[in-house]
């Protein structure tokens, strides 16, 4: 099965000339789909009209003096972001994409540390960024996207593209003739950090070109296509896969308006593919079945719909389309794939969306790896897998113990180039060319990687049994009743051992929906919870049953990828 041809895709030598190669086969076609500010509709921005944009802000920033330097972008998904990442590393200097939810106090920590020469912001940050400008001395320009603001501190993105047009017009192509070095440093990012403080990760063109060809010779993905592009674009996971991955296929990529407009960006962009994260894809699966319940008898309805289906399918008849047009409606009737990343997904989640005919796949990733390591195929998968290793890449587990469990560690061309400034972190990961990820794992004999969990959070029983926390908090985190859940160890004095522990958030919402909310107390609520432990301990060997928990109201601090910040809970571990 694995031996399933891979599909042809075009060698790229770097983004630059990934860029040109795709405007050169698509220069007519949409490259994005960006909403109209008057029509409030979604209209169609070429890739030729990208390429003029990037070479004449590239041309504009070489001649404010930046050819060389560092260049910090900071704002929401948008084109000016696109074309601003773009031009930066296509011949102008080194790109630090920010995280735009970051406080102030540690945007300017992060400009500072990345000795930023120049910043490009939007109106969303621009009040912090302006707060900012006032006490730090490495920045020489502030770009604004947005509309012009009256201060000689701050340039105008648009005056510069025009400008750049100018220049070019003039012969100017000290941008369009810049050779690019593939294995520079031409990328600096700042890792979420769910459990110390964000590291910041040198790319090279090289890297993400690499994860970029390989990527796309396992899924299916072509000019036709257009991605609905949800996460935040600073983070790596969206940057390669669902941006620069749809430019080196000649897709589309709209931009989504926010979380909750998910359903009306697809029907309006005709979208057919999406990337986004478990919790993203858990939340609409569950309302799907949550909406269907509540029609008398169309849950049953359904559920032998389904089965008919896939039994057809069994034997080569695919009638999904057609007997689920209903929710494919929903989604606005193109889609065809969704992709999710930064966690593993509940199996169950997976089938259930190709049950209803939209294929589903996961892959697994790091940002030290631009980001992708391994990927489920589009014709072959296993939903509780992570995928298989990419095409370039080797994998192998490190020191693994009886159950084949052990770190997973990682060489390829995509593999960074190290930590900024922080040598004693890149010899730690980086060793005889393999990097050591941090995760656990196994690989099965089809080759298919498993993750169990982190290695930071592994609980260690006296008796040296190992606890995967993360592998409890999905059979929670399963329960209609439970949001969230965070797993940890702790000594107790009863037991004489560590025992495993868990701080739970109710899912209030459905709780009341079910049981409604005048009668229910916090008694109630802990023992209604105390059930679901329960079941999940049933489920589970006795030495990893959850013997303590606590309720917490509010949600955990997370990443923007939806991941808690685990160093940020006050645990005893």
């Amino acid at each position: 099965m694995n031996n399933v041809p891979l599909y042809d895709v075009r060698p790229i030598r770097d983004i630059k000339d990934m860029l040109n190669s795709s405007v050169s086969l698509y220069k007519d076609r949409a490259a994005f789909w960006v909403k109209s500010k008057t029509s409030g509709n979604y209209e169609p921005i070429t890739y030729g009209r990208l390429k003029e944009d990037v070479d004449a802000l590239g041309t504009a920033l070489i001649d404010l003096g930046l050819k060389g330097k560092r260049i910090a972008l900071i704002g929401e998904n948008r084109y000016e972001w696109a074309i601003s990442y773009l031009a930066t590393v296509n011949g102008v200097g080194i790109i630090i994409p920010l995280d735009r939810e970051l406080p102030e106090n540690e945007i300017e920590s992060l400009l500072t540390r990345s000795a930023a020469n120049a910043l490009i912001f939007t109106s969303y940050n621009k009040e912090s960024v302006l707060n900012i400008s006032s006490r730090i001395n490495n920045i020489q320009y502030y770009i604004y996207a947005d509309h012009d603001i009256e201060s000689n501190k701050v340039i105008s993105l648009n005056s510069l593209i025009e400008k750049g047009k100018e220049l070019i017009n003039k012969g100017d192509r000290s941008y369009i003739d810049a050779e690019i070095d593939p294995e520079a440093l031409s990328i600096l990012l700042f890792t979420s950090a769910t459990t110390d403080k964000a590291k910041a990760v040198m790319l090279s063109h090289r890297n993400v070109c690499s994860n970029l060809s390989a990527m796309s010779s396992m899924v299916y993905i072509d000019e036709k296509d257009v991605f609905l592009s949800v996460l935040p674009i600073h983070h790596t996971y969206e940057c390669t896969c669902g941006f620069l991955c749809p430019i080196y296929r000649g897709s589309s990529i709209a931009y989504c308006e926010g979380l909750r407009h998910i359903p009306k960006n697809l029907q309006e962009s005709k979208a057919t593919i999406m990337l986004a994260v478990p919790l993203i894809y858990e939340a609409i699966y569950r309302r799907i079945w949550d909406q269907v319940s509540k029609k008398p008898g169309l849950e049953k309805k359904l559920k032998i719909a389904i089965k008919i289906s896939n039994m057809l399918r069994s034997i080569g008849i695919d009638i999904t389309r057609k007997i689920f047009s209903e929710i494919h409606k929903v989604f606005g009737g193109n889609l065809r794939l969704f992709i999710s990343g930064a966690a593993g997904i509940d199996p169950a989640v997976a089938k259930g969306f190709r049950d209803l005919g939209i294929h589903f796949i996961q892959g697994y990733g790091l940002t030290e790896c631009s980001p992708i390591v391994a990927l489920n195929r589009d014709v072959v998968f296993r939903d509780s897998a992570a995928g298989l290793p990419l095409p370039n890449v080797e994998m192998k587990i490190d020191n693994p113990g009886a159950d084949g469990i052990g770190e997973i560690v990682v060489k390829g061309p995509n593999v960074m180039m190290g930590y900024y400034e922080n040598p004693e972190a890149t010899k730690q990961a980086l060793r005889d060319g393999w990097f050591y990820t941090g995760d656990l794992g196994y690989i099965d004999n089809n080759g298919f990687v498993y993750i169990t969990g982190r290695k930071k959070n592994v609980i260690v029983t006296k008796n040296g049994k190992n606890i995967y926390p993360e592998e409890i908090e999905t059979l929670l985190n399963r329960s209609p009743y439970i949001s969230e859940s965070l797993v940890y160890g702790k000594e107790d004095e009863v037991y004489g051992d560590v025992v495993v522990s868990a701080i739970i958030v109710p899912d209030m919402d459905k709780i009341k929906e079910d049981f409604g909310d005048a009668t229910l107390d916090k008694q109630d609520i802990h023992d209604l919870v105390y059930k679901e432990v329960k079941a999940v301990n049933k489920s589970l060997v006795t030495y990893k049953y959850i013997k303590d928990f606590s309720i917490r109201n509010e949600e955990f601090a997370k990443t923007t990828t939806r991941k808690i910040k685990r160093y940020m809970e006050q645990v005893n571990k």
